[in-house]
């Protein structure tokens, strides 16, 4: 059995398309049937349309990638009128990724979001927050609580909050978000990085520092699953550099719920095929008959 519930929503499998990674998952369903996923986390939705950062958004590294994409998308308002209606015939689970520059706009976004037929809310604290000097909600813990509890007491869906590796301390900002009332955690999302043209002799981004993911982060980001998977009642989804059918089973053992792929739909876009395939093949292969045996063994 393939199959995991997260906060009583029913994934057929515990593989979800990554945010920003798939768009609306239109443009991968002319490849294969999307509705074999466990679940699509959609495009970073914002209470407006963004038209995103401009500049270079996308500079490759030898084991990962960096983006500057600086939240593009087309307003949530769109989104539900447009995509969404789609997404319902796809036949997977939905999870609208909630952006935000306020606690104003994140606390509109989850009242209209709840409206919708979204299955859960993953609410993104890693935005700048334009308020508070530049200071993004993911870095500290109190931060966090209150932005977790102002949407929580209006989001009438499941809510996800996705962490930040970038935290000041990632258990402490785990407790404090559940406190606050997240039905769930994801993490990690990117890790602040820097890339530098030699020959233009100054960074490569605009906004100078930007977000790293892919291979190269995926130990980190295991071992902080790990961590807040050994303190937190609440599902965890893994995130970070999974590539692979061995990574995903990796975060499963860590404890994880579920996971999400990112990055590697960009190098492989049938890596989510792959990897539901690879699980399934190591289960019979090491007579496995319930995913949920292997969830969070290597802590035992």
């Amino acid at each position: 059995m393939l199959n995991v519930n997260i906060c009583n929503v029913e994934l057929k499998n515990p593989v979800i398309a990554a945010s920003g990674t798939f768009g609306f998952g239109e443009e991968y369903s002319a490849l294969f049937d999307v509705g074999i996923l466990g679940g699509i986390c959609t495009k970073g939705l914002t209470l407006n349309k963004k038209e995103g950062n401009k500049g270079i958004r996308l500079h490759e590294t030898r084991a990962g990638l960096i983006n500057s994409i600086g939240l593009q998308n087309p307003g949530i308002e769109y989104f539900i009128e447009h995509e969404l209606p789609k997404m319902k015939n796809m036949n997977t689970a939905i999870i609208a990724n909630l952006g935000g520059g306020t606690v104003e706009e994140y606390i509109e976004g989850a009242k209209k979001l709840s409206c919708s037929e979204v299955d859960m809310i993953e609410l993104n604290i890693s935005c700048p927050n334009v308020k508070s000097g530049g200071i993004a909600f993911g870095i500290k813990s109190e931060t966090a609580y209150k932005v977790v509890s102002k949407v929580k007491e209006y989001c009438k869906k499941p809510l996800i909050v996705k962490l930040s590796p970038n935290a000041e301390d990632i258990i402490d900002m785990a407790i404090k978000c559940c406190e606050a009332g997240a039905d769930a955690l994801s993490l990690v999302n990117t890790f602040k990085s820097l890339a530098i043209d030699i020959y233009k002799k100054k960074p490569v981004f605009d906004n100078v520092f930007a977000g790293l993911s892919g291979p190269c982060i995926k130990p980190i980001a295991l071992r902080m699953v790990y961590e807040v998977c050994g303190i937190v009642d609440v599902p965890v989804i893994g995130i970070g550099g999974i590539s692979s059918y061995k990574d995903a089973i990796e975060f499963i053992m860590a404890g994880a719920t579920a996971i999400q792929v990112g990055t590697a739909n960009f190098i492989n876009p049938m890596i989510c095929v792959e990897i539901i395939e690879g699980i399934k093949s190591f289960m019979e292969e090491q007579g496995i008959k319930d995913i949920k045996e292997i969830r969070g063994i290597a802590r035992r």
